[in-house]
């Protein structure tokens, strides 16, 4: 940007405020400054005489040999005047000294410091955060899966693996936080393989998103200087859970894997109902790609990208797809169309998987990206409405299919939608790089239109609500629907009235998707809007969710003030809420998003194709 003008008055301005100037040069300028012409009348001749005077005093002590002898010994002049003399009283008082005029460039460059200030103390605020989280799990849940806060004790509702040591510990590493990278990486190396062999139960997506893309990123990290951590161990650790967990592939006699496996018993099987969750058979990949990578093994990767290869054979409805699928036929069942829960990170993998296969995405994988562009004009056509009377952008959803009636409804995991359309969109360079470089379709601009209105819509489900917390579901308000339903509690929010929050969805679980999108929006779009929303989500969260003890809880009702606990803290609080708050308010340039994918349990794994320039 070329300075602008600015008042010539100020080009020879004394910048250096701590400066001397001599007596006579501030006479000589009060002289040859005045505009008008001076009329001499007899008292201002005795003061022009007075005040020469007392320049010339000045004048005749500075010259002499002792004091010239003093000024080379004190190169301070405050200590010169006050010891080796002392100044006569004024005769007159100066004109105050304006503080130093800035250009416009030069200010916008003092501004830029104090506001990386400002974010570099609320970064720090989260890594607080981070700490009394672990600090509450280490007191009294540590080896569990997650902590029970209130209660303070441990629960394991993932499998007992320890689910929040692992989802937690790239997190650690990234905050810098070494003492917990050494605790948990402890835990880790003397415990996570006797559990693997001893445990029962565990669901496929829930482990591979958790605690192997926890390792995985983990073990990348370390072999990039982090010193606390043994990348050698993280990986052995990763295939003997790879190894179990491709049970259930090769249990299924279709390409679409079994939900749930046995880990002590090694075997793998159906869901009660004999069928998987579309997104859960389709969040796999990154993972298992990565792991092939690292460990040199083609096997996870060839299982996984089967599961996707199958699904593009498909039938779809403008690239939108069922909830479910059953690995016994390898077809979609049912016709519940969503974005929310058991859809959603199909459509986020999707791209991601395309984006992580850098030397693939030409030849064999440009499938994925036909299929995500396909999907994202389905959403735009068949799902994004607007709500009344403020016209909020959201995505609803086909529970009967194509041919069944729209739903208004909007899970908070659908949040995750606005940043993998912006990452989508520009591929993790900025907007303003992508557009300048002419790399933006039709495509793109809708979708990267798409993600902003989205994002404003997600922060306004906290906005609307008494606590500042979004709830798990809510409705908006359209045309013959859910008209004067119950609201957030918010009275003074915009849009009280088109978001609609029914009794039983007024919970919030500590939820990561929304602070996602805004990490996403920030970096693509560097609107400063974006941060500043996802602090006041944090204070949010600091003002109803923390527990003094250690720890923070889920609640029951964000609509009340003070909010009913559930007393739980779930593992992706500190695997992703605080880990994307965190680089929210950092700089770009830690994990780049054209250098990282991160998978969808927010662990960071390097693009492959860029190893060797991360």
């Amino acid at each position: 940007m070329s300075k602008l003008p600015y008042s010539t008055k100020d080009v020879h301005y004394d910048n250096d405020k701590f400066r001397h100037r001599s007596h006579f040069k501030v006479l000589s300028q009060s002289l040859t400054n005045s505009s008008t012409r001076i009329s001499c009348s007899l008292g201002k001749f005795l003061m022009l005489l007075l005040i020469s005077g007392v320049a010339c005093l000045f004048l005749m002590n500075k010259s002499s040999p002792a004091l010239e002898t003093n000024s080379v010994q004190n190169a301070n002049f405050t200590e010169f005047t006050e010891v080796a003399y002392q100044r006569p009283p004024r005769l007159w008082r100066r004109p105050p000294r304006l503080p130093p005029r800035l250009t416009p460039d030069e200010m916008h460059k003092k501004g830029s410091r104090l506001d990386d200030s400002k974010w570099v103390s609320r970064q720090q605020k989260v890594k607080e955060a981070f700490n009394h989280a672990w600090s509450g799990y280490k007191s009294f849940a540590m080896g569990f899966d997650e902590l029970m806060p209130l209660s303070k004790r441990g629960t394991d509702g993932l499998g007992g693996l320890g689910a929040t040591i692992i989802d937690a510990l790239d997190t650690a590493m990234i905050m810098g936080e070494n003492d917990i990278v050494k605790e948990a990486s402890s835990w880790i190396e003397k415990n996570l393989v006797s559990r693997i062999n001893e445990r029962g139960q565990v669901n496929l997506f829930e482990t591979t998103i958790r605690v192997l893309g926890g390792l995985l990123s983990a073990y990348h990290l370390s072999i990039g200087g982090n010193n606390s951590t043994n990348p050698e161990m993280l990986l052995e650790i990763s295939k003997v859970l790879g190894d179990r967990l491709l049970l259930a592939f090769s249990s299924s006699s279709t390409p679409i894997p079994f939900s749930d496996v046995y880990l002590r018993d090694k075997v793998a099987r159906t869901a009660p109902d004999g069928l998987s969750s579309t997104s859960e058979v389709s969040t796999l990949q990154l993972e298992f790609n990565y792991l092939s990578e690292i460990s040199g093994d083609p096997k996870y990767y060839s299982q996984g990208m089967k599961v996707l290869e199958h699904m593009r054979s498909l039938p779809k409805v403008e690239g939108l797809v069922p909830i479910y699928i059953s690995p016994q036929s390898g077809q979609f069942s049912g016709e519940n169309i969503r974005l929310g829960s058991r859809g959603d990170s199909y459509y986020e993998y999707l791209i991601k998987i395309w984006i992580q296969q850098k030397n693939r995405r030409d030849t064999d994988l440009k499938y994925l990206y036909e299929m995500y562009t396909e999907a994202m004009r389905g959403v735009r056509h068949r799902l994004v409405r607007k709500s009344i009377p403020k016209g909020l952008v959201f995505v609803g959803e086909l529970p009967y299919g194509s041919q069944g009636d729209f739903s208004p409804k909007m899970d908070h995991l659908v949040c995750f939608l606005p940043g993998t359309l912006a990452l989508g969109a520009t591929k993790g360079m900025t907007k303003k790089k992508a557009i300048e470089s002419n790399l933006l379709s039709n495509d793109d601009i809708e979708n990267l239109k798409l993600a902003e209105d989205l994002a404003k819509t997600c922060f306004e489900m906290y906005e609307v609500t008494s606590t500042g917390l979004a709830p798990e579901i809510a409705y908006f308000q359209i045309k013959g629907e859910n008209e004067n339903g119950p609201h957030g509690g918010n009275t003074s929010s915009e849009y009280l009235n088109d978001i609609v929050i029914k009794h039983l969805d007024r919970h919030n679980l500590l939820r990561p998707e929304t602070v996602e999108s805004l990490m996403y929006l920030h970096r693509i779009t560097e609107d400063p809007k974006y941060r500043e929303w996802g602090w006041q989500i944090f204070e949010a969260f600091e003002k109803y969710t923390k527990v003094e003890s250690g720890g923070y809880t889920s609640l029951d009702d964000v609509t009340s003030v003070p909010p009913p606990k559930r007393d739980k803290m779930e593992t992706f609080f500190l695997g992703e809420t605080l880990k994307y708050l965190y680089l929210l308010f950092g700089e770009n340039d830690v994990l780049p998003l054209d250098k990282y994918v991160f998978n969808t349990e927010a662990h960071p794994l390097p693009i492959i194709g860029l190893v060797d320039e991360i």
